[in-house]
């Protein structure tokens, strides 16, 4: 169990991926992607959610990140943030979304 404290130092935020690539030089298949969150600016994320997406499919597309997390330098790209997803049996990531369209930025609680 972890407090409500705890829970209220997870900065969650709505984002817009404006860019999407194949991440080559990963380890395990992932995308690199940018993703704008309004007044926070852009930041960079390595995500593994190729089964169910391709890169141009991403662009557009609204997702829930952490934002507070420090930079993690993976292979020769540094993420900032982490995409949220429902993880299935077989490590497939569905990307959680809100279901309507909201500003870029909004916190999640």
């Amino acid at each position: 169990m972890i407090s409500w404290a705890d829970f209220e130092k997870v900065d969650m935020r709505v984002g817009t991926i404006v860019h999407a690539e194949v991440f080559a030089e990963a380890k395990n298949p992932a995308y690199k992607l940018q993703i704008d969150f309004g007044s926070l600016g852009i930041k960079k994320s390595s995500a593994q959610i190729t089964k169910f997406y391709k890169p141009e499919d991403l662009i557009g597309k609204q997702i829930i990140a952490v934002v507070n997390f420090p930079p993690k330098q993976i292979g020769p790209f540094m993420s900032e943030c982490l995409v949220m997803g429902a993880v299935d049996s077989e490590k497939g990531v569905t990307v959680i979304s809100p279901d309507l369209k909201c500003e870029n930025g909004l916190k999640i609680a």
